[in-house]
C-alpha cells in the first residue's frame, strides 16, 4: 500500500510541493466560477428554469402549498433562491449566477481530493479539469439544482475520505462523533436539495467494502446513514405520491449517448477522450495495486482513483437498475457525479504524461500540461455552443419577448399556442422575459401561477374566452405559436375567426416560434 501512495505522489515537478492546498483550492474555485458565470445570460431561459423562476417567484406559501402537490424534490433549492431574487432579481445572469458559485465550490473540493495523496500537480490537473468539463459547465449556467449537488457531492465525498482515510481516522472519539453527524446532516440535506443525493451513500459504501473498511467504521457509517435515511422519509413520501410528474421518462429509451456522453461529457467526441482517459486512470491504479501485491479480497487503498471510480459508476448505476423497473432516469440527474468523472480524467492525463517521460520529473510535467491543453481545446466547442442564444433546448423566449415588444402596441391582445409539451410552451416567454409582453392583454390567461397548486398558469381556451367576453374590446390579437419543426398547429385560428380576426399575413419569426397578427 506504501508503494501506492507513493507512485500517486509523484505526479507533478517539485517547485510545486510548496504551495498550499487550500491556496489551489480558493484559486481554482474562483477560476470555475467565472468561466461558469462567462457568457451565461446569453442562452434564453427554457422549460426547467421557468419552473425555477416561477416556484420561486412566489410568495412563500403559495410555494409550500405548491410543493405539496408538485415539485417537492426541488423545494429546497426553489426556497433559497426565492430569497436570492428578492435580494438581487431575476434577470438570467442573476438567477444562474448561485449555479456557478456551486461549481466553484465543487472544483475547490475535488482539487483538495487529487491533491490528498497526488499533491499540487495532482490537484491542479483536477481543478483545470474540472473547470472545463461540458456538465459542469452547463450546470454552472443553469438555475436548477443540479450544480448544488455536485457540490454536495464533492464536499461530503471530502469529508468521508478524512473520516476513513485521512486525519479522522486517529481524531478523538467525540471529534469522529461530531464529523460522522454531519456528515449524515449534509447527507440529508443534500437529498432535499436533490433526492437522488442519496445515492452517493452507495458510493461511499462500495468504498468501504473494496478498503475492507474496520468494524468500527463500517457501523459508523451504517448509523450515519440511518440518520439520513430517518431524516429524508418525508422528501421520499413526497417524491412517491408526485411520481407522475416525470412518467413521461418511461418514453425516453436509454441509448449510447445516454449511457455514455449526455451524463457528463454532452459530446461523442469528448466522451471518447474522457472514457479513454479514464480508462487509462483506472487501468493504471490496478496494476499498481497487483505490483503491490493487493488483492480485492484483502482491501485496496483508499486513493483519488477508487474513490471517484465508486462515486462516478456505482449511483448512477443504481438509478439506471431502478429504471428498468420504475422510470426515473434522465443524463442531467447524474450532475453530481461530474467532479469524480473530472477527478478520473485529471488522473488519466497526469498518468499518460509519466508514463511517456519515463521517469523525468520535468518532462512529465510538461507532457501532463499539454495534455491538459489538448483537454480544454476539446471542450472549449462543447463550452461555445452553451453559451449560444438557443443553446437551452433551443428555447428562444428572450428573442420572443424582444420581438412582441417592438410589435405591440398597447391594448393589443396575446394568445400563446398551449398545444405544445408544458417545457416548450411560448407562453412562457411572458412568465420569463415579462417587459416585452407590457403592452399587450393576456386574455385567455384563468389563473396566475402564483394562485394555482401547479408551477405554470391555468388559461382558457380560445372559444371559451371568448364566450367569457375576453376579446370584446379587442381589435388585433397577436398569435404566439411553437415552431419547432416549421409546421404550425395554428392553433386557436377557428376559435378567432369566428370571433371575426384574420390574419393580415403578418407574421414575425424567431428561431422556434411565429408571431403571427389576427384584426378584426
Amino acid at each position: 500500500m506504501t508503494a501506492i501512495i507513493e507512485t500517486e505522489r509523484r505526479t507533478g515537478a517539485e517547485p510545486l510541493a510548496a504551495v498550499r492546498p487550500w491556496t489551489i483550492a480558493v484559486a481554482f474555485g474562483l477560476v470555475a466560477t467565472a468561466v461558469s458565470a462567462a457568457g451565461s445570460w446569453i442562452p434564453s431561459l427554457w422549460g426547467d428554469e421557468a419552473a425555477s423562476v416561477m416556484s420561486a417567484e412566489r410568495p412563500v406559501g403559495s410555494l409550500m402549498t405548491m410543493l405539496f402537490h408538485v415539485d417537492a424534490v426541488h423545494g429546497f433549492y426553489y426556497l433559497g433562491l426565492h430569497g436570492w431574487i428578492r435580494l438581487v432579481g431575476d434577470s438570467p445572469f442573476a438567477i444562474r449566477f448561485p449555479s456557478a458559485v456551486a461549481i466553484g465550490f465543487a472544483v475547490a473540493a475535488i482539487t483538495l481530493l487529487a491533491g490528498r495523496r497526488g499533491g499540487p500537480t495532482a490537484a491542479i490537473a483536477a481543478g483545470i479539469v474540472g473547470t472545463v468539463l461540458p456538465r459542469m459547465t452547463y450546470a454552472g449556467e443553469e438555475a436548477r439544482s443540479f450544480a448544488f449537488s455536485a457540490a454536495a457531492a464533492a464536499w461530503l465525498t471530502l469529508l468521508f475520505v478524512w473520516l476513513v482515510d485521512g486525519r479522522g481516522r486517529t481524531a478523538p472519539a467525540n471529534v469522529r462523533r461530531t464529523c460522522w453527524v454531519l456528515y449524515a446532516a449534509g447527507m440529508a440535506i443534500a437529498s432535499y436539495l436533490f433526492l437522488y443525493m442519496v445515492t452517493l451513500a452507495l458510493g461511499h459504501l462500495a468504498v468501504l467494502l473494496l478498503s475492507r473498511a474496520s468494524r468500527r467504521t463500517l457501523v459508523s457509517w451504517s448509523l450515519a446513514m440511518g440518520g439520513t435515511a430517518l431524516a429524508i422519509a418525508p422528501i421520499a413520501l413526497l417524491a412517491f405520491f408526485e411520481r407522475s410528474q416525470i412518467s413521461y421518462l418511461g418514453s425516453q429509451p436509454l441509448d449510447p449517448s445516454t449511457l455514455l456522453y449526455a451524463p457528463w461529457f454532452s459530446t461523442p467526441w469528448v466522451a471518447i477522450v474522457a472514457w479513454a482517459l479514464i480508462l487509462v486512470a483506472v487501468v493504471s491504479s490496478v496494476v499498481g495495486w497487483r505490483r503491490a501485491g493487493l488483492r480485492l479480497r484483502t482491501g485496496v487503498p483508499v486513493t483519488t482513483t477508487t474513490v471517484a471510480f465508486c462515486w462516478l459508476i456505482v449511483p448512477t448505476g443504481a438509478l439506471l437498475l431502478v429504471n428498468i423497473a420504475f422510470p426515473l432516469y434522465t443524463a442531467r440527474y447524474s450532475t453530481f457525479a461530474a467532479p469524480a468523472a473530472a477527478l478520473l480524467v485529471a488522473e488519466g492525463i497526469l498518468v499518460l504524461g509519466r508514463r511517456l517521460a519515463r521517469g523525468d520529473a520535468r518532462r512529465a510535467a510538461v507532457l501532463s500540461g499539454v495534455g491538459l491543453l489538448g483537454f480544454i481545446a476539446v471542450c472549449a466547442p462543447v463550452y461555445l455552443l452553451q453559451r449560444g442564444p438557443y443553446a437551452k433546448n433551443n428555447s428562444d423566449w428572450s428573442e420572443v419577448s424582444a420581438a412582441v415588444g417592438s410589435i405591440a402596441k398597447p391594448g393589443d391582445a396575446v394568445v400563446f399556442d398551449e398545444s405544445t409539451k408544458p417545457s416548450q410552451r411560448p407562453r412562457l416567454a411572458m412568465r420569463t422575459y415579462p417587459a416585452g409582453f407590457a403592452n399587450v392583454r393576456d386574455v385567455t390567461l384563468e389563473t396566475p401561477y402564483y394562485d394555482n397548486i401547479g408551477w405554470a398558469d391555468r388559461v382558457y381556451g380560445v372559444q371559451r374566452a371568448g364566450e367569457l367576453g375576453r376579446f370584446d374590446d379587442v381589435d388585433r390579437v397577436w398569435l404566439v405559436e411553437n415552431d419547432v419543426d416549421g409546421n404550425l398547429k395554428d392553433y386557436g385560428r377557428e376559435a378567432l375567426n369566428e370571433l371575426g380576426f384574420e390574419a393580415t399575413g403578418r407574421i414575425v419569426s424567431t428561431h422556434r416560434t411565429a408571431i403571427i397578427e389576427l384584426t378584426r
